[in-house]
């Protein structure tokens, strides 16, 4: 449905896109990961005609995104980084704007708009004006707006940045009910939790190019394996607990003085974490916590840039 083949875009010496590749099936949610300053919002700027590369291709359900830009917006929604509804409308009349822009016929626009209030919790306060609407109610009503025309293809530029929690999980889920009723997304996001829980197929880029790609069960075993966490009860035991971990760890094992944490990369599950026990009570290193879990989204990027998605957004 979405395909890119070598993009390029620079701003003046800055290369915001390094020859990006994308193919995103029909009726999936395709995530798009990365840091800020990655490329991603770039990457949607070009394909939803907003941007035009200086170099490569792309093309939204076979229209070129370039000479057929016209047919292209026809076909899409788009929710960017921030709201881009009028706070001195009504969420009704925001929906009904949005509606007369697409140029669609009053009494459709009238009856989706009823549809998509209701659809995204909004029927109670669609005539209130949206100064009185809390930060997740404008972002509901501004995804409402990009799916006034039913778009096949919703591209989503970071849609939970600012939400609290219950918010970014209640919009999560309206997510999937679209995908479910089998319109494709492709989702940028920095939030690694984010691309887990909603994106079938993840693309990782950094600085403009994609390092890695796959799902979150494939990304996460080019890590290797689980990671054994422990906290000892004496931060003056923490270079003892190392070297004691060492003796089951297939990699490096990582150090965090601040938190009294230390992570190791381990193979063989619960049968690791008993000997991982039996060698820190040889050491006479006391524990306050243990935990084997599998590696997160943000160990694999990590591992692939060396650097974690926090540190290259501060």
């Amino acid at each position: 449905m979405i395909e890119a083949r070598g993009l390029v875009k620079k701003y003046g010496d800055v290369v915001a896109l390094d020859g990006l590749d994308l193919s995103v099936p029909e009726g999936t949610v395709y995530g798009l990961l990365g840091p800020n300053g990655a490329g991603k919002t770039t990457a949607v700027r070009i394909l939803t005609t907003l941007l035009k590369p200086d170099a490569g291709t792309a093309k939204v359900d076979g229209l070129d995104v370039v000479r057929k830009a016209n047919a292209v917006r026809r076909i899409i929604g788009l929710t960017g980084q921030y709201a881009a509804v009028d706070e001195y409308l009504t969420g009704r009349e925001n929906l009904r704007m949005f509606g007369d822009l697409y140029h669609l016929p009053t009494a459709y626009v009238k009856e989706r708009s009823d549809e998509l209030l209701a659809r995204f919790d909004l029927t109670d306060a669609a005539d209130r004006s949206l100064r009185t609407y809390s930060g997740g109610m404008r972002r509901r009503l501004d995804l409402a707006a990009s799916l006034i025309a039913k778009p096949r293809v919703l591209f989503l530029d970071e849609p939970t940045t600012g939400l609290d929690p219950r918010s970014r999980i209640d919009l999560w889920e309206v997510i999937k009910d679209l995908v479910a009723d089998g319109t494709t997304v492709l989702l940028t996001t920095q939030y690694l939790e984010e691309a887990d829980q909603l994106a079938e197929e993840i693309v990782v880029i950094d600085h403009g190019r994609v390092i890695a790609q796959g799902t979150s069960d494939t990304l996460k075993d080019q890590v290797g394996g689980d990671r054994l966490e422990i906290v000892v009860d004496d931060p003056a035991q923490m270079d003892a607990a190392a070297q004691a971990l060492r003796s089951v760890a297939t990699g490096e094992v990582t150090v965090d003085r601040a938190d009294h944490r230390i992570v190791a990369p381990v193979v063989g599950g619960s049968l690791t974490l008993v000997d991982a026990v039996r060698s820190l009570d040889a050491a006479h290193v006391g524990i306050a916590d243990v935990a084997l879990r599998r590696p997160t989204l943000d160990d694999v990027f990590l591992s692939l840039t060396g650097h974690t998605a926090e540190e290259d957004q501060a």
